[in-house]
């Protein structure tokens, strides 16, 4: 154990007041592509740049090109918790993790058993109809082909925060509280790049911010404790 490492776990083992706050780096180690990074979904070529499929406006026009996209990229195909989803979980059972304040739209903290999840941009595993907005089983998008039909005839669409949506005003402020009454913030496995959700930071004042994330990240200048590691690889040594 490294020892930045063990100045994180004097951190959690001295707090019962954690709030967690992660990105894609948190589910990578799952086997899930993150969106960014050199081998990310941005990464790649494909017939409309991710974004521009990934925008609220190409759904409108070009959900056929878009369930392509889905079914080829965002299908979940069986990825399960790693280290990190399961420590956080370990945490919160123990009354010493308050939130888990996400940008990933797997579901793989709830599955780890971590109940207090805000998921700032959604989850894969809802959905409704675009038109009348009615609720859909998640399997009407993650399974199969083509575009999913309501039986209204409108478009289902999973419960995703797309390009040229706001995230929801009720998460936002929720995750605002928590981190704002944090003693420790633990933030892992995002590039810190993604607005709004990146500026949560801005919102903690306390001198407990942990930084954890492969990559160097903007806010590493005045974090408290910054480890350059894979989050799966440093959660499982506490």
């Amino acid at each position: 154990m490294t020892e930045e490492i063990q100045k994180l776990k004097q951190l959690i083992d001295g707090s019962d007041n954690i709030v967690f706050f992660g990105g894609a780096g948190v589910s990578t180690e799952s086997g899930i592509p993150d969106f960014r990074s050199v081998d990310g979904l941005y990464s790649q070529t494909y017939k409309y740049p991710p974004e521009e499929i990934l925008s609220r406006s190409f759904f409108d026009r070009n959900p056929e090109e878009y369930y392509r996209f889905h079914h080829d990229k965002l299908r979940l195909r069986g990825a399960q918790p790693n280290a990190a989803h399961k420590k956080l979980a370990e945490w919160e059972q123990q009354g010493k993790l308050k939130a888990v304040i996400t940008q990933n739209i797997d579901g793989l903290h709830q599955a780890a058993g971590s109940r207090n999840v805000l998921e700032l941009h959604g989850s894969l595993l809802r959905a409704y109809c675009a038109r009348c907005g009615k609720p859909c089983p998640a399997d009407t998008i993650n399974e199969g082909d083509g575009v999913p039909r309501c039986t209204c005839g409108g478009v289902i669409r999973p419960d995703i925060v797309l390009y040229e949506e706001p995230l929801d005003a009720d998460v936002m402020a929720r995750a605002i509280h928590y981190i704002r009454a944090a003693d420790v913030l633990i933030i892992g496995g995002t590039s810190l790049v993604v607005y709004p959700a990146a500026g949560l930071i801005r919102d903690y004042h306390g001198h407990k911010l942990v930084l954890v994330n492969k990559g160097e990240t903007s806010a590493d200048g005045y974090a408290d404790l910054v480890i350059h590691e894979k989050i799966g690889e440093v959660f499982a040594q506490l």
